[in-house]
């Protein structure tokens, strides 16, 4: 079966030497090093994404990356995947939160390199505790609760690291879910920076035509 959003994908036409190529849109903007995390977080998008990191390392490991994010989280194993492969290549990733980033998408966020995380002016961010169906026995259940007692301390652990922010405000924070704004988020240390447009943009030029600025 055809997947019907591929058909709405802009394909974009270059002129080489060679003549004419053509590339979707996510395709060419990975050329410039750009890279989408958007939807959920399930484990054939980690893939995905892991292998295109891995890919733009081998491509140049001096160069920086930068990550799109516009997810309402997902698959904690599926995240971790994707932010131990941010942490594991050699080039800096930075963040950039358009739309929202949820539960693991707000924890990718703030894994990005320190001073290179952004956040969009009307962006939101989520940040909650991880959440588990259990089922089974009761001897299962209890080894299922364990886990994500355990899941939860890592991942508390690692937001202390990221937002610098003390372990008891990030545990009361992630009780339950807890809405930021962009502003907010900048405050908590989710990212560092808001943008409302690409910065280095002259004031004429913003109104005007947009031009090409320096990324993210």
């Amino acid at each position: 079966m055809i997947d019907p959003l591929a058909a709405l994908v802009p394909v974009v036409v270059e002129q080489t030497s060679r003549g004419e190529r053509s590339f979707d849109i996510f395709s060419r903007l990975l050329r410039e090093r750009i890279v989408f995390v958007t939807g959920e977080v399930e484990d054939q998008m980690a893939s995905l994404i892991v292998a295109q990191l891995l890919f733009l390392e081998s491509e140049n490991p001096k160069k920086d990356i930068y990550m799109y994010i516009n997810s309402p989280g997902g698959v904690v194993t599926a995240g971790m995947a994707i932010h131990d492969t941010m942490q594991y290549i050699r080039p800096r990733v930075g963040t950039v939160c358009i739309g929202q980033a949820a539960s693991m998408g707000s924890f990718l966020l703030a894994a990005g390199e320190p001073g290179m995380r952004v956040a969009l002016s009307n962006a939101r961010v989520m940040v909650h505790q991880p959440s588990g169906g259990a089922r089974g026995m009761a001897s299962d259940i209890e080894i299922q609760a364990k886990e994500i007692l355990r899941i939860r301390k890592r991942m508390n652990d690692l937001y202390v690291k990221y937002t610098g922010k003390s372990l008891k405000e990030i545990e009361k924070a992630m009780d339950r879910d807890t809405f930021l704004e962009a502003d907010e988020a900048k405050e908590f240390g989710i990212v560092d920076q808001v943008f409302d447009r690409r910065p280095g943009m002259p004031d004429a030029e913003a109104a005007g035509e947009k031009g090409e600025g320096p990324t993210p």
